[in-house]
């Protein structure tokens, strides 16, 4: 051997090693990304099984993995879910994914319309440009989740009830985990959302349109995991929940009100009970419209004006201000 030989050899296998390196990890990456999708698969298929072993109907398609080698796909195809309520949601496909490095946080997207099933009042279709779901930390007792509804339309099928808002620019729903887990956060943002004729949403607004920011917390949160045969609110309210700390914000063209409550809870028909404070630019515009031109909305034609902090109280399953029965109260559920 020369002396110019070592040089050479050096700088062969100087080449080889990173390549070696890069093969051993794209061998143990896939090795790792089929273990994973197995777990995937199975726990899927084991959490279907539990929710129909406790009365729910759910329905699938298919259920496939695929997404290597940074996701984890799990395409469900058609899918229908039912709760033991009658309470239910169905799209011609389901696809839920997570990236291979953080399998705790799952994101699920329908691509097509739903369908939401009330068992009172009917179906309701939902299309529009996107719809997506996450959760995150799915290995705590309370994952934080998130709903965004992107430029939906809400469209009754056949005779059903007409859901309280015919459409909005946009849509979203986030709960995070409350003080020791005692307790769920939750926020709803709606953006220029137009009530269905002759709804509430219609009557409380002077442009047809309404952006509502509302803050609260859930209390009892345990009474979440167990609801009832008439839906998971109901659920939660008869074991003892409440809603605490609401703030919110309503806003219509030009005028807003702000509306805050330190305890609300609800009668065993799902009307809400508690004391309501609201700040409105006009508060018998917002008053009358709750009340759909009523008797308690005639009384107050003339209350209009500038800046006034009124204070709605449900009670025996109606809305009173002052010694005046205005509107029904909400319902829950």
């Amino acid at each position: 051997m020369t002396p110019s030989d070592a040089p050479n050899r050096h700088s062969r296998r100087g080449l080889i090693v990173p390549f070696a390196i890069v093969g051993l990890f794209l061998i143990g990456w896939t090795v790792w990304w089929f273990v994973l999708a197995r777990q995937v698969e199975t726990q899927a298929a084991n959490r279907i099984e539990a929710l129909r072993q406790s009365g729910w109907t759910v329905e699938t398609a298919r259920r496939s993995v695929d997404g290597w080698p940074f996701r984890v796909r799990l395409d469900l195809g058609e899918t229908r879910i039912t709760a033991p309520s009658g309470h239910g949601i169905e799209t011609s496909r389901l696809i839920t994914q997570a990236n291979a490095w953080a399998p705790l946080a799952w994101v699920a997207i329908a691509p097509e319309d739903l369908i939401l099933t009330r068992p009172d009042k009917g179906r309701v279709r939902i299309s529009g440009d996107g719809a997506r779901m996450s959760l995150v930390g799915i290995d705590k007792p309370w994952p934080r989740f998130a709903l965004e509804l992107i430029r939906p339309t809400f469209t009754p099928v056949g005779q059903a009830e007409a859901f309280p808002v015919s459409r909005a620019e946009h849509v979203s729903l986030e709960a995070k985990p409350g003080p020791q887990d005692q307790a769920v956060d939750v926020l709803f943002q709606m953006v220029e959302g137009r009530g269905r004729a002759g709804g509430p949403v219609e009557g409380v607004t002077d442009s047809g349109l309404l952006s509502a920011r509302v803050e609260f917390r859930m209390q009892n949160a345990e009474g979440l995991r167990t609801p009832s045969d008439d839906g998971l609110m109901a659920g939660w309210s008869r074991s003892g929940g409440r809603f605490t700390h609401v703030r919110g914000i309503l806003e219509s063209g030009e005028n807003r009100a702000l509306i805050e409550s330190s305890d609300l809870s609800a009668r065993e028909d799902g009307r809400l009970e508690g004391r309501v404070t609201m700040r409105a630019d006009r508060p018998a515009a917002v008053v009358a419209g709750l009340a759909g031109g009523g008797e308690g909305a005639a009384r107050l034609a003339g209350a209009a004006g500038s800046e006034v902090a009124l204070t709605l109280e449900f009670r025996d399953g109606r809305a009173f201000l002052g010694p005046f029965a205005v509107a029904p109260a909400p319902r829950l559920f």
